[in-house]
């Protein structure tokens, strides 16, 4: 769209050709977004990775300084405590808090939101200001609304017993994208362990009446040692707000394809306030880690003495060389009402993948038990058939005329 196009309204708001209004606004001049050919506001474009005008279709480059680095920096965990808190987000934010279900975002000071992207509820008011630690890294999205809504079609066609009302109102090109907020943890880890591990010998016995049998015999050993494993990007939600069943359904994430953040990254996407800080955070991914660890622990010691059994396990684990990474993971989520009752369904940002809950139709789940019973007793009615037939000996004489 060339400038001669553009129409300055004497209220300061811009128009194109057609009448439709140019989002165009006075932003920070360190991250200016404006459409550098009409003066809109650029949005981050999954598709092209750059940032993109909606009006002219302009796109540009996210810039990226000599010296900066290219993903999240690796921070020191034990020395956390010790550093200024960065709260420099490079842009200008407003929390907004959903009075209905209670879900915090964080928009461009100049966005406006009427309806709450988690319960589609339009009770949203500005949050009291409050300081917000900004992340080291972001994992930008590669999936569009288009696609995250064609895939949602699909995925929702697959769920036999939901309802067809349910699956009518569902609205798949209602996606709104936010980044959630994740903590990343990597860790050199040494366990001393002892246990006790078995195998199976097979032996011959005779019973009382002079019958030989065979059975399954396990002797036991003690053995104690040594387990190394480094964990790189444990990942933990920093947020409670969301099921963790439907998060944990959209894995995994990419986590090493971040890049350093930079506000355009997330210009026209909402991005979640983490609500578990970053020692509970911790603590989450220890016990993460620790169930790696028995596993590793159990497969070591039944790799070494081809064992059967592991038992009795006791584990004493360090932790050494703790860092970790504040990064943003790209969700696409919506929701619909169906019966009174909110169903969130979300999309991986980065591939694609969905998850979600849907209802049920009772309807459906009761001709499917029909139809099981009625299989159930035709089949016990055709057996009750076929044993009278054996019991004339009928099945018996085929038998053996044909084999």
């Amino acid at each position: 769209m060339a400038d001669e196009n553009i129409n300055v309204n004497e209220d300061g708001t811009r128009t194109d050709e057609n009448g439709v209004n140019i989002a165009g606004s006075e932003t920070l001049t360190e991250t200016d977004r404006k459409c550098p050919n009409c003066g809109g506001t650029m949005d981050f474009d999954p598709e092209s990775g750059k940032l993109h005008c909606p009006y002219c279709d302009y796109q540009e480059v996210i810039p990226q300084a000599d010296n900066a680095p290219a993903s999240a920096v690796e921070l020191d965990f034990l020395s956390a405590e010790n550093k200024e808190t960065n709260c420099n987000w490079g842009a200008e934010k407003k929390a907004v808090v959903c009075k209905s279900c209670g879900a915090e975002t964080i928009y461009d000071a100049l966005a406006v939101s009427s309806e709450c992207p988690y319960c589609g509820s339009n009770q949203v008011m500005e949050a009291a200001g409050e300081k917000t630690l900004a992340p080291g890294g972001v994992v930008p999205f590669k999936i569009t609304n288009e696609v995250a809504g064609d895939n949602f079609k699909r995925w929702i066609k697959k769920k036999f017993f939901c309802p067809k009302l349910a699956k009518e109102s569902a609205k798949p090109e209602a996606f709104t994208g936010i980044y959630l907020p994740y903590w990343t943890f990597d860790t050199s880890t040494v366990s001393s362990y002892k246990g006790k591990y078995g195998k199976d010998r097979t032996v011959t016995r005779k019973d009382s009446n002079g019958q030989t049998h065979t059975e399954t015999v396990t002797d036991w050993y003690r053995t104690s040692g040594i387990y190394r494993e480094d964990f790189d990007d444990e990942l933990v939600l920093a947020t409670n707000r969301h099921e963790p069943a439907i998060l944990n359904g959209l894995a995994p994430f990419d986590t090493a394809d971040n890049k350093a953040y930079k506000p355009e990254y997330v210009a026209g996407f909402a991005a979640e306030r983490y609500t578990i800080g970053l020692k509970d955070g911790w603590e989450t991914a220890k016990k993460s880690i620790f169930k790696k660890i028995n596993s590793g622990v159990t497969r070591k010691i039944t790799h070494e003495h081809n064992a059967d059994h592991v038992t009795d396990l006791k584990i004493n684990s360090t932790f050494n060389k703790i860092t970790y990474k504040y990064l943003m993971l790209p969700i696409w989520v919506s929701s619909f009402q169906y019966k009174g009752k909110v169903y969130q369904f979300m999309v991986n940002g980065q591939t694609g993948k969905v998850y979600g809950k849907t209802p049920v139709s009772a309807g459906k789940v009761l001709l499917i038990v029909g139809l099981g019973i009625l299989a159930l007793l035709l089949i016990c009615g055709c057996a009750g058939v076929l044993g009278l037939f054996d019991d004339s000996g009928f099945i018996s004489g085929m038998s053996s005329f044909l084999f």
